[in-house]
């Protein structure tokens, strides 16, 4: 099963592609984890992305295509894999099928702006090992303390309003176009990101079920 899950940041969709990998036994695969892994093994995509990234520039289209070309073809990519911020522009959709990258399905988690906004202005993150919090819907057992370490819970600058906005801005410019460019050539299910995580959850699975009896009817 080869899925995209996608959605504006602060949706959720990395926390339901982690749930999908973790449930039915596939990678979640995201631009990031890419390149820190190229970069630590020092690949010749990594050292390309490296010297792009250390001047302040951006890492290409092509690097990261080449990579999640590369990082497919290994063996725990066998039974698929779940796509989490990849593709992000119709463009890389486009280069994704040129390289013999098809998907099963499309997951696009939809979430009113206004919503996004609000969620990520109380989410608080450990600047030690990453755990993130939230004022409301995950609040840490000590407040503005890290459960895991007990370092002072931070928030991030760009989750600020103002910089959310903007994110939201490119997402829909250039990011949700890519549901409709996948519409007709696989599966494309729209999910409600309003709901709980939980909800959400039970309504991903229920569409890769879907996804299973297409694929072996």
């Amino acid at each position: 099963m080869k899925v995209i899950i996608m959605g504006a940041p602060g949706s959720g969709k990395g926390t339901q592609a982690g749930f999908v990998a973790k449930e039915v036994g596939i990678p979640k695969i995201s631009t990031g984890d890419m390149l820190r892994e190229n970069v630590a093994a020092n690949t010749p995509l990594g050292q390309e992305a490296k010297e792009i990234m250390e001047a302040g520039g951006l890492v290409s289209d092509d690097i990261i295509i080449n990579m999640l070309t590369e990082r497919v073809k290994q063996d725990d990519c066998e039974r698929g894999f779940v796509l989490d911020g990849v593709p992000r522009t119709v463009r890389q959709a486009e280069m994704m099928e040129a390289n013999g990258l098809q998907v099963d399905e499309v997951l696009v988690i939809e979430t009113d702006d206004d919503a996004i906004i609000k969620r990520m202005a109380g989410r608080r993150v450990c600047p030690e090992d990453g755990a993130t919090y939230h004022v409301e819907t995950k609040k840490p057992k000590n407040d503005g303390k890290c459960d895991i370490c007990g370092a002072d819970l931070i928030t991030r600058t760009d989750d600020s309003p103002e910089t959310v906005q903007s994110r939201l801005k490119n997402y829909h410019e250039q990011t949700e176009p890519i549901a409709e460019f996948y519409q007709g050539k696989t599966g494309v299910t729209k999910i409600d990101g309003t709901q709980s995580i939980e909800d959400v959850h039970t309504h991903v699975i229920g569409a890769l079920e879907l996804v299973l009896l297409r694929m072996y009817a």
